[in-house]
């Protein structure tokens, strides 16, 4: 924790402002540390790998405050190792977006009445390019307001020649492992964009719709018919069977039996199967296999029709009726009307509260339909993800996201890889003109006159390699050599399934793939990283969900602009729990700006009265403050790291914040201003412990608040940049315990006067006459003169009487201090204030009085909730007899 430096403070104290205003000095020191190579990782180097690859943004987008908290982590994370001598990459990165990129460019061209059809592909693809050039990225220079201390040489994007040649050989090599297949599978489907999309691009809202019971065979209520009800009506022109459960008696005779479609004419069957529900609605439910992921799975069972009714729009189509054409909601409102009008409605519901799913992108309903996608053949690869975990490979944080982890990997369905879409990845199947079909690799040609597949890959297949493609995969790289596996992924626990899952499982396989090609066990495949650290979401300052139709999100950069990067930071990493979810509102950022002020204030001090970094002096010739300071900070350092290694962003920021606030600026710089009106070595052995102290804290603080710390500790060190300075160290010295206990009573003591002192009226500031007894007996002697400074008090002469006094038990023995206030306090102002308070404790009192004394309540209450008036009820009676007490002597005077 030592550390030199020339004594020059007080020129370093004028160089720094007379106050801290982060939107002056925060752009040009960022640049400053970029331009210098701080944040550029040297391959070279003989020093320990540590890597992070940043989870790459949308193209699109815009730092949001999910963002805001993961770069704030990941970078706490980085610089923190890099001090502790690590050779550190923090890889940056885009995600091409294939979806949402194609949605802007396609918008820009109908302002002009054009669609991407009257371009063609290629000259579309080149204007989305020219859109990402120009326009893409705009989250890049909002990272840098925020202090990301990323390699901006390695910034990757999923389109780059590198990563596409990736993506296109790990296709052709799952495709050659027979893991990558093309079948008629049921997807999401957008009609909007006419895609599959993704299960994570899908967000299920609660609507109110209808619920419509409809009857399905005979009217006449002697012959067979069966009533379901659905939210979906359109759909019930492509049902192929209605299902009851086997044990269902109503339905046992039915079961094997036809009934007769009341649209299509066509006969369908009555099936049994155990997915149906008998306590719900009428026990019978109608089967559409193309449109309905659950009646998919029955339809593969009982080997049902599975007729599609609906076009890529959502039209209407192929039913032969008189809806072909419309539109799936008009279609819903005309096929219940006509079945009203034959009698077959039986009952409607509306509005009927249910939840649908809806595209992220387009904001449309999405549509379950039957569709010709590619599909990655997932159980052996999910099974491997699976492991990793199990063997301590890859370690969870939290661990209590573990059995989500394994719930989701154990029952992983076969993933859709296809996009109907031409911004992306094209997929590297080529059909020959007799049907045959080839897979193409990254160094091979397709045949001459072959067809391309004209779909693209999900964009979470690129992002899926995003750990080694982006460090040069498949080529043998330096990078991969130096810092592959990556050390810690760090994201929000709600994409756990989604992204992670696939970089486990193409990580995995990769890995295992180079190992036998090199001849090694299976056993010798890689996790792409050691740990994943799941952090929560945020919500605002009430605990609610962050979102555009509440009103109640934040943008980061507002709070950059108002507060500072380092409030912002310091906000999101105190907050920051693992796996929990974190609120924020104003009074955060501003609390966090405090701090900041409190630092800078503290550091303007310690500069102007000389404070400086350097070797302490022998422990014996310190004093107690100093003893107890240092002490101190050796218990923080192994706190904060502690809660650092473990991800306990919250734990580490607390441990710093108390220590600043509450101990280095309420007690030891008052005591320090003591020791520094002394005129003995007292002075410069607190110039150097305080100097030292500061020195140490501000580096531990570096991670979390990069820019007021780099200020300061220049200011303080002279050094370049607090960036590059060591991580502090323990310095193996002994605690002082009976320093500790000493300052432990001095601070009891002073707190103890300073309460008695408001309680009998007296200003804060105000001197006071007193004398203190048992000082010595009690052991604390020595730290008269601080005790009598920090509480205001001046030595009352001999022949002066106290007109009031405190007993204070302490570790040791009782110190009675006795103070005379004789003029010092304005009885009529005191007796109006007390008495006011007086009236608010006896209204508490009744109120609490009044709650307790009613049964209904008590009966109803929860009993945390009792306990808590209890417990205010407790205080006022005990505020009630204080005060009276305080007047009852005001009147005796």
């Amino acid at each position: 924790m030592t550390s030199t430096a020339p004594d020059n403070s007080r020129n370093r104290a004028d160089a720094l402002p007379k106050s801290w205003n982060p939107g002056e000095v925060e752009a040009e020191m960022y640049e400053r540390w970029v331009a210098a190579g701080y944040f550029a990782a040297d391959v070279s180097s003989d020093k320990p790998g540590y890597s992070i690859v940043l989870p790459p943004p949308n193209v699109t987008g815009s730092l949001h405050m999910g963002h805001a908290l993961d770069h704030t982590l990941m970078d706490t994370l980085s610089r923190r190792k890099r001090m502790q001598g690590y050779e550190v990459l923090w890889l940056p990165g885009m995600d091409h977006a294939g979806i949402a990129t194609q949605n802007i460019v396609e918008k820009q061209l109908a302002v002009d009445g054009k669609t991407k059809e009257d371009f063609g592909r290629e000259l579309f693809i080149e204007k989305v390019w020219d859109w990402k050039r120009e326009s893409g990225g705009a989250i890049q220079w909002q990272m840098r307001a925020l202090g990301d201390g990323v390699d901006w040489s390695r910034d990757r994007f999923t389109m780059d020649e590198g990563l596409s040649r990736a993506v296109q050989t790990i296709f052709k090599r799952l495709y050659d492992a027979g893991l990558i297949y093309r079948a008629e599978r049921l997807v999401n489907w957008s009609p909007e964009l006419r895609t599959a999309i993704s299960d994570i691009e899908v967000k299920f809202e609660d609507v109110d719709g209808e619920l419509v019971s409809l009857r399905y065979g005979s009217l006449d209520d002697d012959q067979p018919h069966v009533v379901v009800a659905t939210t979906r009506v359109e759909t019930m022109l492509g049902d192929t069977a209605v299902a009851v459960h086997p044990q269902d008696p109503r339905y046992r005779a039915l079961v094997g039996t036809t009934l007769e479609h009341p649209i299509t004419g066509r006969r369908i069957p009555v099936i049994a199967d155990d997915y149906v529900d008998p306590e719900f609605g009428t026990g019978a439910v109608k089967i559409t296999p193309a449109h309905d992921h659950n009646d998919f799975e029955m339809g593969l069972r009982h080997n049902l029709p599975m007729p599609s009714i609906m076009d890529e729009r959502g039209r209407i189509a192929g039913t032969g009726t008189e809806f072909d054409g419309m539109d799936r909601f008009e279609a819903r409102r005309a096929v219940r009307e006509r079945l009203a009008r034959e009698g077959r409605v039986v009952a409607e519901k509306r509005p009927y509260p249910h939840s649908v799913g809806h595209s992220e992108r387009s904001g449309e309903a999405i549509e379950p339909r039957l569709s010709m996608q590619w599909w990655v053949k997932v159980e052996a690869l999910a099974e491997a993800a699976g492991d990793a975990v199990r063997n301590g490979d890859t370690v969870i944080h939290p661990p209590s996201q573990e059995p989500r982890w394994f719930d989701w990997v154990d029952n992983m369905h076969d993933w859709c890889i296809s996009r109907q879409l031409w911004w992306g990845h094209r997929i590297p199947i080529w059909y020959g003109p007799e049907g045959e079909v080839v897979c193409v690799g990254p160094d091979e040609t397709a045949p001459e006159g072959w067809v391309q597949d004209p779909d693209v890959l999900d964009t979470w297949f690129s992002s899926g390699l995003w750990p080694f493609s982006t460090m040069g995969w498949p080529d043998s790289t330096a990078e991969l050599a130096k810092f592959y596996p990556t050390s810690v992924l760090v994201t929000g626990y709600d994409i756990l399934f989604f992204w992670v899952a696939r970089m486990m499982m193409f990580g995995m396989f990769v890995s295992e793939d180079a190992a036998i090609t090199a001849g090694k066990s299976a056993d010798a495949a890689q996790v792409p990283f050691r740990d994943v650290f799941l952090h929560g979401l945020i919500r605002d300052q009430y605990g609610k969900k962050m979102s555009k139709s509440r009103g109640n999100g934040i943008d980061p950069l507002d709070w950059i602009t108002e507060h500072g990067a380092d409030a912002l930071r310091f906000t999101l990493a105190r907050g920051a729990h693992p796996g929990g979810d974190l609120s924020v509102g104003e009074a955060h950022a501003l609390a966090s700006r405090n701090f900041v002020t409190k630092l800078f204030n503290l550091a303007k001090f310690a500069l102007m009265n000389g404070a400086r970094p350097g070797d302490l002096p022998e422990r014996a010739t310190l004093t107690d403050a100093d003893r107890w300071i240092l002490d101190r900070f050796e218990e923080v350092l192994t706190e904060v790291d502690s809660a650092f290694d473990a991800y306990e962003f919250g734990k580490a920021c607390e441990a710093l914040y108390h220590y600043v606030w509450d101990e280095l600026c309420d007690w030891y710089l008052e005591l320090a201003k003591v020791q520094f009106a002394a005129d003995d070595a007292r002075v410069e052995s607190t110039r150097v412990v305080l100097g030292t102290v500061l020195d140490a804290v501000l580096r531990l603080l570096h991670p979390v608040i990069p820019f007021v710390t780099e200020a300061l500790w220049q200011a303080l060190t002279g050094g370049e940049s607090v960036v590059i300075a060591a991580w502090p160290r323990p310095s193996g010295v002994p605690a002082d315990a009976e320093s500790a206990r000493r300052i432990a009573d001095a601070q009891l003591l002073i707190t103890e006067v300073r309460r008695f002192r408001s309680d009998q009226g007296l200003a804060d500031k105000q001197k006071v006459r007193a004398r203190l007894t048992g000082l010595a007996e009690a052991g604390i002697a020595e730290l008269a003169e601080e005790i009598a400074s920090l509480a205001r008090l001046t030595e009352l002469e001999a022949d002066r009487q106290p007109s009031a006094s405190v007993e204070v038990r302490l570790s040791r023995g009782t110190v009675v201090v006795g103070l005379n206030t004789e003029g010092a306090v304005d009885l009529d102002a005191e007796r109006r204030r007390l008495e006011k308070d007086l009236a608010a404790a006896e209204k508490e009192l009744a109120g609490t009085d009044a709650k307790l004394g009613n049964e209904a309540f008590l009966a109803k209450a929860p009993e945390n909730v009792v306990d808590k008036i209890k417990a205010r009820r407790e205080a006022a009676a005990a505020d009630v007899e204080r005060i009276g007490a305080r007047l009852a002597e005001l009147a005796s005077r």
